[in-house]
């Protein structure tokens, strides 16, 4: 394991404030996009969905959307991407969730206790699980290097790294600070997060990091605080360019809402004259949500399938549905291949 950090985006709180702030990550986002650019790129990425769910409206398209739908649908997917290192492939998993544990986090605990069934069958939809689409991908779960997910909401690991290990050999990527909170929730987090299914977890199965690294050619992974303070971004350079994926927006249109058909996004991006949208399901630290926005936007290339749009995979994306009118997205991504 060779992971190599990223100095560029070192020390970035600088003083003076979040504008100074915005300033320094527009720059210092420029200078690695184009360090980024020579580590080359990954042997394969592919993409698998997960599940889609129901999720509010007023926290996926904070405070811009004008839908009279209470709530949209987000589908949450996984990436597979393949590298070598010193001759050994690599594999790393990004955002593979296990949807059976993530109900019981207690927003979505509490959702459910006060939907019908009737309903809830038909806003939630499985896809499928990690171990089957790894099974159809011809991957042994032993061959699995890395766990990695942006933020650690609704997760719960006992499956795969527990007292049984699904995947035996694999470290969980994950910002130290983020770990550090799970001892000690402040209550803006205590909805998200299930604390209680960590603390038997054996310590040598994460791998803790602080802030952005390479972790191969064209991979790396970058800090950007705010939606949780301990937030990450994955980065790939590939045959069409650079991508970047989180879940700090819920779809690529909420990067560029100038030309957004989402009722409301277009009209309040001129009113408050703020170039992103927000997935803020927390508020932890807004401005520097903000602010991770603008260097994910930074980096990401334009779409090749429509340039007024930028490679940013949402992690859990926008996803139409007849019951939620007014939410379906004007441009989605929907995979990422390479």
């Amino acid at each position: 394991m060779s992971f190599t950090r990223i100095d560029t985006l070192d020390k970035m709180d600088v003083e003076g404030g979040p504008g100074a702030r915005l300033r320094v990550v527009r720059e210092r986002g420029e200078a690695f996009r184009r360090e980024f650019a020579t580590t080359g790129t990954p042997g394969s990425i592919v993409t698998r969905d997960l599940v889609t769910l129901p999720y509010p409206t007023r926290f996926g398209l904070f405070r811009a959307s004008r839908a009279i739908a209470p709530f949209l649908s987000i589908t949450n997917r996984m990436l597979v991407i393949r590298w070598h290192d010193g001759g050994r492939e690599r594999i790393l998993l990004f955002e593979p969730s296990d949807h059976e544990y993530g109900r019981y986090t207690p927003y979505f605990e509490d959702l459910s206790g006060r939907t019908p069934d009737v309903i809830e069958r038909r806003m939630v939809k499985v896809h499928g699980t990690v171990p089957g689409h790894l099974e159809r991908l011809g991957i042994a779960p032993e061959d699995v290097d890395y766990l990695m997910f942006d933020h650690l909401h609704t997760q719960d690991l006992r499956r795969w790294i527990g007292a049984t290990p699904y995947f035996p050999n694999a470290k969980v990527i994950v910002q130290r600070d983020e770990l550090a909170a799970l001892t000690e929730l402040h209550p803006l987090q205590k909805p998200w997060y299930q604390p209680d299914t960590y603390r038997d977890l054996p310590q040598e199965a994460f791998l803790p990091i602080d802030g952005s690294v390479v972790l191969g050619p064209g991979v790396a992974v970058i800090k950007t605080p705010g939606h949780v303070f301990g937030n990450q971004s994955l980065v790939v350079n590939t045959s069409t360019g650079i991508w970047v994926s989180s879940e700090n927006v819920i779809a690529a249109e909420a990067l560029t809402p100038e030309h957004s058909k989402l009722p409301g996004l277009a009209s309040w991006t001129r009113r408050w004259q703020q170039e992103v949208v927000l997935n803020a399901n927390t508020v932890e630290t807004t401005a520097d949500q903000y602010n991770s926005i603008i260097l994910e936007k930074t980096l990401a290339d334009r779409s090749q399938a429509d340039p007024r749009f930028v490679q940013f995979f949402p992690s859990s994306e926008l996803t139409g549905a007849w019951t939620n009118p007014g939410t379906r997205p004007t441009f989605s991504h929907r995979q990422i291949v390479h």
